[in-house]
């Protein structure tokens, strides 16, 4: 064989090496996936959120009027019962004088004085004319009977009695009045240092209820205004759970609906059930500063209560609330499904390829989705398909 015949041979199995090599990249390959059944099952449609607990029945106790409040010696937690005395408020302390103030007032409390003496004087005087009267009214009837007097004098007298007696009257309710301006004289000059005093017209404030101490709002003695809240009282034992829902989920949710609560800190979920939803939405902002319309959703816990004493108000729970179920419907993974024109498809696995598959889906979660119209059961589809599966591509 001539040298350029071996050439010949050698560039040809070289070429057929190539094209083998090209052949075999580009043939078509099975593409591993992961796949599942389309089975029939219970499916149930949530909607969750985190929640709180809080007491069904809270009572708080406030100042009533203005005032000081003394230090508060009831604590959270402490047992109460109705009428118990919680808190004690004095009367606002009267403030400090200054020297124009101070020098009026002294003034004043000099004038009040000598106008009760005044007073005193003029009901000296008024029993002094009242006796003068009754003398004389007794001597006039004495002549009177006698004949030595005529009946006018008489009358005149007996006139002149009821006169003293309306004057001595007068004088003592003069007396009287002046007393009470002495006293509001003194009043301005009151001491705010002497607590003595107030001491004497403290006002206790006691529980309306029975229960237990939530939390005190204001332990520390200080002036507080009307109003003030001071302490919250209920039954920690007594809770509802509140959720916050958005507007177009609460309309989905009705009284009677069944819930769980997960996340409350102890094993397992517990079982709720819807209670009430609030006929008024309000506005609240979420952590990426969006307004959002909130619905309040109060859930009773079903379980007994020892399941879940270790509860209490004001803790964070997640709940989730079942507004549609199914015991038996039709259903695949909800991994298997993708978006295809304006509807849902999937890829069903049919002779060892991928078939695009358009479906009709009913209700869904996170888990599962209804399947409609498209599958059968113990159908298998893809789970998770990548853009590498297409129509009729061998998969395994």
């Amino acid at each position: 064989m001539t040298s350029s015949m071996r050439r010949i041979l050698i560039w040809s199995a070289v070429a057929l090496l190539l094209l083998a090599g090209l052949g075999w990249s580009f043939w078509p390959r099975t593409l591993q996936v992961e796949s599942a059944l389309a089975t029939r099952g219970p499916l149930a449609v949530e909607v969750s959120d985190e929640g709180r607990t809080r007491v069904k029945e809270s009572y708080q106790v406030s100042a009533p009027v203005a005032g000081r409040l003394l230090r508060v010696e009831k604590h959270a937690g402490d047992q109460v019962t109705a009428d118990t005395i919680v808190a004690d408020l004095l009367p606002t302390a009267p403030g400090f004088l200054d020297v124009r103030s101070r020098t009026q007032g002294e003034a004043a409390l000099k004038s009040a004085i000598a106008a009760r003496d005044l007073a005193r004087t003029l009901i000296e005087r008024a029993n002094s004319e009242l006796a003068f009267a009754n003398a004389d009214l007794a001597r006039s009837r004495s002549l009177a009977a006698a004949k030595a007097v005529s009946q006018v004098t008489l009358e005149t007298s007996e006139l002149n009695y009821k006169n003293a007696i309306s004057q001595l009257a007068t004088a003592k309710a003069y007396l009287e009045a002046k007393e009470f301006d002495l006293q509001s004289a003194r009043a301005q000059l009151l001491d705010p240092r002497d607590a003595a005093a107030r001491q004497k017209n403290d006002l206790f404030l006691k529980a309306p209820a029975s229960g237990r101490v939530l939390r005190v709002l204001h332990e520390n003695e200080a002036a507080v205004a009307a109003g003030k809240p001071i302490m919250e009282i209920g039954d920690p034992h007594d809770l509802e759970i509140v959720v916050e829902l958005i507007s177009e989920d609460a309309v989905k949710i009705h009284p009677g609906d069944a819930a769980t609560i997960s996340n409350w800190g102890g094993p397992g979920t517990l079982a709720a059930r819807v209670r009430h939803v609030e006929p008024s939405g309000f506005t609240k902002v979420s952590a990426l500063g969006v307004e959002e319309q909130r619905v309040n959703v109060l859930l009773d816990f079903v379980e007994p209560p020892a399941k879940w004493q270790m509860v209490a108000d004001g803790y964070r729970v997640t709940a989730h609330i079942v507004i549609w179920q199914n015991p038996s419907v039709l259903r695949v993974p909800a991994s298997a499904m993708f978006r295809h024109g304006t509807g849902w498809a999937v890829f069903r696995i049919t002779g060892g390829r991928a078939r695009l598959t358009p479906v009709e889906t009913g209700h869904g979660n996170d888990s599962f989705t209804e399947v409609l119209k498209g599958l059968a059961l113990d159908d298998r589809v893809i789970l998770h398909p990548s853009d590498r599966v297409k129509d009729g591509v061998k998969v395994d």
